[in-house]
């Protein structure tokens, strides 16, 4: 069995989380930025101007993006691109995507955004921040903020004391890094962590929306994860306190059958009906297992066969 489940739109947790805390993101990750704007004005993403200059938009992409327009303490509308990196592109790519994405609203729509990326690899030496070219007549250079999370690694006692909600965010990153391959201590983190919400106090909307990113990013394997739910129900009945309940768990355990195909789909187009009701037809213990499976397919007869081989409700 390998150490991840793999899940298709890996940006998802993170794009719930900034909508969620969005202020909170900025104050944490960028507070130079942060210290320029209203808050009290309300912020507003702006999806459907982001999709007229993202043209390379593909399900199962490897980042998150964010357009949101807010207000500065002077009453100047300004934009925001916020790019949280999942996994590291060549920096060339990378950097000359920060680039195009700038130019493209200031062609479409006449406003300077404010250009700032998370990066959530592990590659302590990548560390991109601009994209230049120079010639004798003709040079550019467009610089924007960057946070590396891994930096964090030295500053967890103040991740620990933060009040910030983006501190559980990185802490629960960071934990999902160093325990690829140590699933039991993966475990023993993942109920540190939600335990905490409940001992520092948050509201219940906070547990909840923290609680979902956490149990999103800190994948266990089957047999793992039902024992750190009992225990983490066994917790919250202790403490008088029910707020994730099993109707939610459940959803979460449904919501594999379509993450599964959507990274099927990804690799091999458009599966047939049949076949898509195959695989919702499957246990968990089943999905799991075609999880681990599907990286090896070279193609769709591969994913047939193993269907042939593990048909529903065999396990």
């Amino acid at each position: 069995m390998t150490d991840e489940l793999p899940r298709a739109d890996n940006d998802s947790p993170w794009k719930e989380i900034l909508e969620a805390y969005f202020p909170q993101a900025m104050q944490f990750f960028f507070p130079q930025t942060a210290a320029l704007i209203n808050w009290e004005r309300p912020h507003e993403f702006l999806d459907k101007e982001f999709q007229q200059i993202d043209r390379d938009a593909v399900q199962g992409r490897r980042y998150a993006d964010k357009l949101v327009r807010v207000w500065k303490l002077n009453g100047e509308e300004i934009w925001l691109l916020i790019h949280v990196e999942i996994q590291a592109e060549s920096e060339e790519e990378f950097e000359e995507r920060m680039f195009l994405y700038n130019l493209r609203i200031f062609d479409k729509f006449a406003k300077p955004a404010i250009s700032v990326a998370i990066l959530c690899d592990s590659r302590s030496d990548w560390r991109p921040h601009q994209y230049s070219y120079n010639y004798p007549d003709t040079r550019l250079n467009f610089e924007f903020g960057t946070v590396k999370l891994i930096d964090y690694k030295n500053r967890w006692a103040e991740l620990e004391v933060s009040k910030n909600p983006f501190a559980t965010v990185v802490m629960a990153h960071l934990k999902t890094q160093e325990t690829r391959r140590k699933l039991g201590e993966r475990k023993t983190w993942k109920f540190s962590l939600i335990r905490r919400l409940y001992e520092r106090g948050w509201q219940e909307r906070d547990i909840r929306n923290l609680y979902r990113f956490i149990d999103w990013v800190m994948i266990l394997p089957r047999t793992l994860e039902t024992e750190f739910w009992q225990e983490f129900k066994e917790y919250e009945q202790e403490k008088r306190m029910s707020y994730i309940t099993t109707g939610e768990r459940i959803g979460y355990e449904r919501g594999q059958q379509e993450i599964i195909i959507r990274l099927l789909q990804k690799r091999f187009g458009e599966l047939p009906q049949s076949t898509r009701e195959q695989i919702q037809s499957l246990s968990t213990n089943q999905l799991e297992t075609l999880g681990e499976a599907l990286l090896d397919f070279a193609g769709l007869d591969e994913l047939l066969g193993w269907l042939a081989e593990n048909p529903a409700n065999s396990n």
